[in-house]
């Protein structure tokens, strides 16, 4: 086992992986940029470096000072988190030629599964379902284009290969809008990702997002902890997750797991992971594959009992994994609500000093979160400022204890959007379960209608 970790990440996943490290008996290194020396995981560390100003360009981003941090505190091994340079195949690289451990996924898995082309590829092969589509990145030729979504099928949706976020997609619903479309996503997607190569797949009218958690270890033992529904989304990001996924067939759920699990075997895969489904008519169709610990892993691991971030670690340490599948039993049900430093309708960001600060509690109720009373939220990064997490034995119990939570939570001094979160713990469409990725897009839309009529 490692004696001594640096934490290349912020915010509440910095704390989410020193605890983890703390529990291992590791050492904690956390570097943090001018904009964070006061946070919560920056104290509670053995050891802290600031790694640049306040940009992430200059700091979370920065490679060079990231290494040099590990070097001159002696961390044996790097976790990256999610987000930032989690699944930045270069950074991945160069922390091995270093002669630090990555704790992840070798750099050549990263880069086989960050392209979305060779990605879907490599799912094919390993008898993984996907989304009607292009075998591989649109052709130059716009007859050939033309050709490829007639034989899909319309609406289809241009991906870049190099995408993620929900950046770099743009839905097609006829044949004299296509080739504009492929031109204009292809010179964003050379802008954002420095790949122009798109490809294009039908466009699923109302799918839910289902995702498959796996763990992997270097000696092709891998298992899947259970799925969870992450469909109520704003712009492609996600809001509220949920495990298990409810109003599915269990019986298409252990086959599509089992699916992944062998999938992990098929290309080697190392770590935690996550694959990627839209769900629409009893059909699984793989999007992607996130080569990193989710935002939203507490749900699995209140369900299954299995520390995800400690499994990182042991696997990365070169230990087989401990878990077989027939261990892994889901029980009960649980609901994460991303609480972020924003308007909760208008959903613009809200930095500032947090004047009160009072998290929930009570039976089944978990929060992660790196604030604290007087803590400043910056500008600089990502809104969110933690997570609440309610487990109950049945899906029903778990909304009223989140909704409970909700209602003892106190963010004073800046916006939140907690009255957005306590809304949907009554909303009766989410209340039923199995609302489509587009849903809270609509109910949102809707309300502003009706704001626009007084």
């Amino acid at each position: 086992m490692f004696e001594k970790i640096l934490i290349a990440n912020r915010g509440e996943i910095a704390l989410r992986i020193l605890r983890a490290c703390r529990e291992l008996g590791i050492r904690t290194v956390a570097v943090h940029s001018e904009a964070d020396t006061e946070a919560k995981y920056v104290k509670l560390a053995d050891e802290s470096v600031c790694i640049g100003p306040a940009p992430s360009s200059a700091s979370y981003l920065n490679i060079p000072a990231i290494i040099s941090a590990a070097e001159v505190t002696d961390a044996e091994a790097i976790h990256p988190g999610y987000g930032f340079l989690s699944e930045n195949a270069d950074f991945a690289e160069r922390v091995e030629k270093s002669g630090f451990t990555f704790i992840g996924p070798r750099p050549e898995t990263i880069r086989l599964m960050g392209d979305k082309v060779s990605a879907k590829a490599a799912m094919k092969a390993a008898g993984v379902p996907c989304v009607p589509g292009s075998d591989g990145a649109l052709p130059d030729d716009p007859k050939e284009i033309v050709r490829i979504a007639r034989s899909v099928g319309y609406p289809v949706i241009i991906k870049a290969a190099g995408g993620g976020g929900g950046r770099g997609m743009r839905v097609v619903h006829t044949e004299a809008a296509l080739i504009n479309a492929v031109q204009t996503t292809k010179a964003e997607a050379q802008a954002a990702f420095n790949n122009p190569s798109v490809y294009m797949e039908k466009f699923l009218e109302n799918p839910r997002h289902i995702e498959i958690q796996v763990l992997a270890d270097s000696f092709k033992n891998a298992v899947w902890l259970g799925e969870r529904d992450c469909s109520m989304q704003r712009r492609h990001q996600k809001v509220i997750e949920e495990a298990p996924a409810p109003n599915i067939n269990r019986k298409l759920i252990q086959k599509i797991g089992d699916r992944c699990a062998e999938a992990c075997r098929a290309i080697n895969y190392r770590g935690a992971g996550t694959f990627e489904f839209l769900y629409e008519n009893d059909e699984f169709y793989f999007i992607e594959m996130n080569t990193r610990v989710q935002v939203e892993h507490p749900v699995t691991e209140m369900t299954t009992g299995i520390d995800i971030v400690v499994q990182q670690i042991r696997v990365a340490a070169g230990e087989k994994l401990a878990l077989r599948q027939k261990d892994i039993v889901p029980k009960g049900h649980a609901i994460e609500c991303r609480i972020n430093a924003e308007d909760p309708y208008k959903f613009t960001p809200c930095p500032g000093r947090i004047e009160t600060y009072h998290p929930p509690g009570g039976p089944g109720i978990r929060v992660d979160s790196h604030v604290y009373q007087g803590y400043t939220v910056p500008s600089n990064y990502d809104s969110m400022i933690g997570k609440v997490i309610a487990y109950g034995d049945t899906r029903e119990q778990a909304m009223r204890r989140m909704s409970i939570a909700l209602s003892e939570m106190i963010v004073g001094g800046i916006k939140s959007n907690i009255a957005l979160h306590q809304e949907l713990m009554h909303d009766a469409r989410f209340l039923a379960g199995g609302t489509s990725i587009h849903y809270l897009e609509h109910k949102l839309a809707a309300r502003e209608e009706v704001n626009k009529a007084k």
